[in-house]
């Protein structure tokens, strides 16, 4: 009965795809109808990665995306099915050890966004189930529950609201964390179930919602509420986003309201204007991408010359097959494209630990424990909130135009949205309350005030009435018909209201461009002037004007505004093209001017922009003079010093960053909120910090980066920003250049041995080198090291430009390293290599042999790299010194160790008793630390040089510091994105 009913009143309107039916407390509408409970989303909020399923297929493949742990992959794939010089443990181990650390700290960080999303899943709601007040856990939501929010409580799903604690079915609402507007807003419940403020009134109710589907528009919902009573017929009430209670908004100023749910979970407005979740990527790891590239191409160069000249080698006979190596029947009938093909992988092997595949297991480590640095900084904590960082952004003056006074300050009394809260504890507004205005727009509230200033107090709406005292304290009182509500294309809002005697008047205000052409001509021309000097002096102009309606044409224009709020589609349109028709003919009464505080104490910052103002420039269409609207507003960006965005949706922000992100010269973004509506924004950024402010945690949970405040961002980023990249910066540097250092003279090596692919160095040496000896002292360094003292850095911003644009891995300072490596890596093989020329380096007449030669280059070697970084280190603790000559000391202990027992699992002990016999030789000493030094000579005279230099760039300084000017502004003019989710700031 009930769905005829329902057909007969919404006949000619068929039902759509794009709609949803949401049955009021999960009751059929109908008793002789068949109830089907329909699916949708539960309410689970889901901010993590992984699920214990799906965990490790998911991060292996995310893992060997890069390219060095692929390359690995298929070198070790490689040893396992071709004969090649190294054991397949040399590359398995090392890929192993990456991989799986690298699981273990994505895991864990995994498991804390687990825990957080559970923090929001497991709250208690309370649900209306029976008649009776149950508990449940957040997630347990499903769409059609009635839900009981009390004051100061956040919504925990998209609500249709039902009733309130107040007869006339209000609440207020901040949605400071979806939109950053801190003002209360005014939400309605439909006349037919405000009375319904108990469970069981509320379990009694039998309605069916039918919506639109989830859509990220915060500012638009179109639905509506067929409410079944005893009757035969349906009543049915048209919903908008005046009914609609979001998900994260918390209700303000009412004890208590009932709201049945409609979207849940991720399918909630609040969800959907989160970004999706993509893997960030830093400029360093472009960079070490772009390093591995170039690498990876001098790998295969050096195989392709060992190849090239292997066979160019074997091209004489006697080369080729010596008498003392015959090659087998099968070598010989093998196909000379196949065996060059398999020498050239063999080659790839040998050369392999060139790509530095443990500086990603490193630079993971060094991420993961240099946050803790950050948590553990004193400086960061806040006595209020009794947390730490963690790791993981009014006063009014109106300028009243004074023509026609009463009825312009009658219409400001009227064309609003502005409700009451009154501070005493009487119900209800009187004359000589204190009142509290509370709206979402701070103008709306300086236009009420002013027009209070002037004699005309708005004091509340009682029962669908608007109730003012005018100049001589009487009390009027009109009959709030319909609003017409603001909206960006129109520009303007109106009321229709009916005075005590029984008038219709239409008041309506908007921005001169919206009202100028609809009224009479003869009167714009001395209201123009004033709008135009009062813009031009920074402040905000609204024209107002106001028309009677007769009675029958009320009749008229009231069904169409039925009509058109009934309607599930385009009712957006409808409704404005029923606007547009009511808003014509009218009078012009005034203007009205509200200065900006932002912009009258901060017109150095250039432009100010609202969410509004930049969908008209983000959005617009894609012909090619709208397109040219998003490249003149770059433009004027690019020429001011900052840019503040104020009153924009969470996608707007988003939105922001990216068209930053895609300037030229790909610009490092960073984004800084406190609240859910910076969700999006926070995940576009290249960094995202979140405030832990009082609009939740959401911003905080999905940040790279969290501090309790705002003033700790200046160390965040001045001193652990600028140490950080120093760090990390040298640490990839130092990565290339020892890996190089390492591979070179094994490729020397080649030209003297016949290119027959000889190992210069024994397989464990292989292994440990990148795991064990080289691998501590430069994570203590990339965790410790302070070239500048953090004070310096944090009175000084200069420093934090020095290095920015990843100045520090550039192509000049890549090239430095690399030739600095390619330098030491000949004379650590050459250097060796003259030694090796005398007869006899033991008093016994003994030969060394080539492992010794092999065993005397990585000896210099792993010495001269640690060293190396010895002198790169400026800040000393007990940390580095352990690290750094433990790490040499273990070196020499383990080389004893290694070759001081027959190890019985190794086919040959050809390292048995090699290290204690090289050391034996006084020859070799000298000459071991004579390369050191050689190797290390460019490095010293360097550090000599800049210490000359720094020391006379003191005394210069020190000379010109009378006369400098601490104020001058650097020449650099960055451009800073700002929002600001308090509107206090607007005068």
């Amino acid at each position: 009965m009930f769905r005829q009913s329902f057909n007969r009143f919404c006949a000619g309107e068929e039902k759509r795809v794009g709609t949803r039916t949401v049955f009021v407390g999960n009751h059929p509408v109908s008793e002789t109808e068949a109830y089907i409970a329909q699916r949708f989303c539960d309410n689970r909020i889901v901010s993590s990665k992984y699920t214990l399923w799906n965990f490790l297929p998911k991060n292996l493949f995310e893992q060997f995306r890069r390219i060095a742990n692929f390359y690995f992959l298929i070198i070790f794939l490689v040893q396992v099915t071709v004969d090649t010089p190294t054991s397949p443990v040399t590359s398995g181990l090392p890929l192993f050890f990456v991989i799986t650390v690298t699981a273990i700290k994505q895991g864990y960080e995994d498991w804390l966004r687990h825990r957080a999303d559970n923090e929001v899943n497991k709250s208690t709601v309370y649900i209306i189930e029976n008649a009776k007040r149950v508990q449940k856990e957040s997630e347990k939501i499903k769409v059609g529950d009635v839900v009981e929010v009390s004051a100061d409580e956040t919504f925990p799903c998209d609500l249709i609201l039902l009733s309130s604690c107040t007869t006339d079915g209000t609440c207020y609402v901040t949605t400071a964390s979806l939109d950053g507007e801190s003002n209360c807003k005014t939400h309605y419940a439909v006349r037919d179930t405000i009375a319904m403020c108990t469970a069981e009134s509320i379990d009694s109710l039998r309605a069916a919602i039918e919506c639109e589907q989830p859509q990220p528009d915060l500012y638009k919902f179109v639905g509506r509420i067929n409410i079944c009573s005893n009757s035969l017929e349906a009543v049915a009430r048209s919903l908008g986003p005046e009914n609609l209670l979001l998900k994260g908004a918390t209700l303000k100023n009412t004890k208590k309201i009932y709201g049945v749910a409609v979207y849940t979970g991720m399918e909630t407005k609040m969800a959907l204007n989160y970004q999706g979740k993509s893997q960030k990527r830093s400029a360093v790891e472009k960079s070490i991408n772009a390093f591995l590239m170039v690498y990876l191409f001098i790998l295969l160069t050096k195989a392709a010359v060992c190849t090239t000249l292997k066979y160019v080698w074997q091209s004489t006979p006697y080369n080729d097959e010596p008498w003392y190596n015959q090659k087998t029947q099968k070598e010989r009938e093998t196909l000379k494209v196949l065996k060059m093909f398999t020498d050239f992988l063999s080659f790839m092997v040998l050369f392999n630990f060139i790509i530095p595949v443990s500086m990603y297991v490193t630079v993971e480590m060094q991420k993961f424990l240099g946050s803790f640095f950050i948590s553990w900084d004193k400086d960061f904590y806040d006595e209020e909130i009794n947390e730490g960082a963690l790791v993981n952004t009014s006063d009014l003056n109106e300028e009243l135009g004074q023509n026609r006074e009463e009825l312009f300050l009658r219409a400001l009394c009227l064309c609003h949205t502005v409700e009451i809260k009154t501070n005493d504890t009487v119900d209800g507004a009187t004359e000589s309350a204190e009142l509290t205005y509370i709206s979402s727009s701070p103008d709306e509230i300086a236009l009420v005030k002013g027009a209070k200033k002037y004699g005309f107090t708005f004091l509340g709406n009682r029962n669908g009435h608007m109730i003012l005292e005018n100049q001589r304290k009487e009390i009027e009182e009109y009959e709030l018909l319909h609003t017409l509500n603001f909206d960006s294309i129109r520009r303007r809002m109106s009321v229709i209201v009916k005075t005590q005697g029984g008038d219709i008047l239409l008041f309506c205000k908007g921005a001169d461009s919206a009202v100028f052409p609809r009224v009479q001509n003869h009167e714009i021309e001395l209201t123009k002037a004033h709008v135009e000097r009062n813009a031009m002096d920074g402040y905000r102009t609204l024209c107002v004007a106001f028309k009677e309606i007769t009675p029958d044409d009320y009749e008229i224009i009231n069904r169409q505004l039925i009509e058109a709020k009934m309607a599930l589609q385009d009712r957006e349109e409808k409704m404005e093209k029923v606007f547009d028709d009511i808003e014509t003919n009218m009078n012009l009464i005034g203007a009205t001017a509200v200065e900006d505080k932002a912009w009258t104490e901060h017109q150095e910052y250039g432009l100010i922009i609202d969410g509004s103002t930049l969908s008209l420039i983000l959005n617009s269409s894609q012909d090619s003079s709208s397109n040219n609207y998003k490249s003149i507003f770059l433009q004027i960006c690019m020429k001011c010093t900052a840019v503040l965005c104020c009153r924009m949706a969470p996608l707007q922000k988003a939105q922001i960053v990216r068209m930053v992100k895609n300037l030229k010269g790909s610009p490092i973004t960073l984004s800084i909120g406190d609240g859910a509506n910076d969700v999006s924004m926070i995940l576009e950024s290249h960094v995202g910090i979140g405030i832990k402010g009082k609009e939740g945690r959401q911003a905080a949970r999905n940040s790279d980066y969290s501090v309790p405040k705002f003033k700790h961002l200046k160390k965040l980023l001045l001193a652990h920003g600028h140490l950080y990249y120093v760090r990390i910066a040298h640490l990839v540097q130092y990565f290339f250049y020892k890996n190089l250092c390492f591979i070179l003279p094994q490729f020397l090596y080649q030209f003297f041995c016949g290119f027959s692919q000889q190992p210069l160095y024994d397989a464990t040496y292989l292994t440990m080198y990148n795991i064990c000896f080289t691998s501590l002292p430069i994570l203590a360094y990339s965790l410790l090291e302070q070239h500048i003292n953090i004070d310096t850095l944090t009175a000084d911003p200069r420093l934090y430009m020095k290095i920015s644009g990843n100045a520090m891995l550039q192509l000049v300072p890549f090239l430095y390293w690399t030739f600095l490596a390619a330098f030491e890596g000949t004379v650590f093989f050459f250097g060796t290599y003259f030694l090796f020329q005398t007869a006899s380096l033991e008093d016994n007449g003994k030969v060394y042999g080539n492992w010794t030669f092999g065993t005397i280059v990585f000896t210099v070697l792993v010495f001269t790299v640690t060293l190396k970084l010895a002198l790169d280190t400026r800040f000393w603790t007990w940390i580095n010194h352990f690290v750094i000559w433990g790490s040499l000391a273990f070196y020499v202990f383990f080389s004893f160790f290694w070759g001081g027992i027959i190890w019985p699992f190794l086919k040959q002990q050809r390292m048995y008793f090699v290290f204690a016999h090289m050391l034996s030789s006084v020859s070799t000493w000298l000459a071991i630390i004579l390369l050191i030094f050689i190797s290390l000579f460019p490095e010293i005279l360097l550090i000599v040089l800049k210490n000359v230099k720094r020391r006379s760039a003191r005394r210069n300084l020190s000379c010109r510091r009378a006369s400098d000017s601490l104020s001058t502004r650097p020449s650099v003019r960055p451009l800073l994105l700002r929002t600001f989710s308090d509107e206090s700031n607007i005068l």
